[in-house]
């Protein structure tokens, strides 16, 4: 029988490894080498108190009352396409400043960019609180050993992708990298959000 403490790490990690609004910022920040420490702490803090709201039953009252869930929907995809027109403004700018040599960003604008990443999409609810909250709980007296190996999995990702993304900034030392990056970006956004809308 395989530990649950696996399951939870592999079943975290399949979820949280896909493109999302939250990876993209991760990767940004992580490329720019600008608050890579804070934003990663955030976001893992952020998946463990989700995965342990879900493992404690939050995630049924989630599911029993929709409107909560549609309140974050057009939340998230009014800031994400908000999101998706900046890095596109920043993509089509001809003037646009290598990040390196631009004025950094302050740490509580970019912890707050970072938070509404995370809280203003409902799929990170349906994920960690419903989804890994149900899968945790099938392991019954196992299934805060699930949430201890989903967050180690946040933790290994959001730390690979933080620090990873430093090794790519050889690459993006010219302002036509950061335009193609921003770009991904903006239609990346745009999409999430439409998305979320249509979805």
């Amino acid at each position: 029988m395989t530990s649950p403490l696996l399951l939870g790490f592999l079943a975290s990690l399949t979820l949280i490894a896909a493109i999302g609004a939250q990876n993209a910022f991760v990767l940004r920040q992580g490329i720019r080498r600008e608050h890579v420490v804070p934003v990663v702490a955030l976001c893992t803090v952020s998946d463990m108190v989700l995965i342990a709201a879900g493992i404690a039953g939050i995630g049924t009252l989630v599911a029993a009352h929709p409107e909560a869930i549609d309140v974050a929907t057009y939340g998230g995809a009014a800031f994400l396409l908000g999101y998706g027109l900046l890095a596109a403004r920043r993509a089509l700018r001809p003037s646009a400043l290598v990040p390196a040599d631009a004025a950094p960003a302050r740490l509580g604008a970019v912890l707050l960019t970072c938070a509404a990443m995370t809280f203003l999409n409902p799929h990170v609810y349906l994920d960690t609180v419903v989804l890994l909250g149900a899968l945790a709980n099938e392991q019954r007296d196992g299934r805060w050993l699930f949430g201890v190996g989903a967050v180690a999995a946040s933790a290994v990702w959001f730390v690979t992708l933080g620090w990873g993304a430093r090794r790519l900034a050889g690459v993006f030392a010219t302002p036509r990298t950061w335009r193609i990056l921003d770009g991904i970006i903006a239609a990346t956004m745009v999409a999430l959000a439409a998305s979320l809308l249509l979805g």
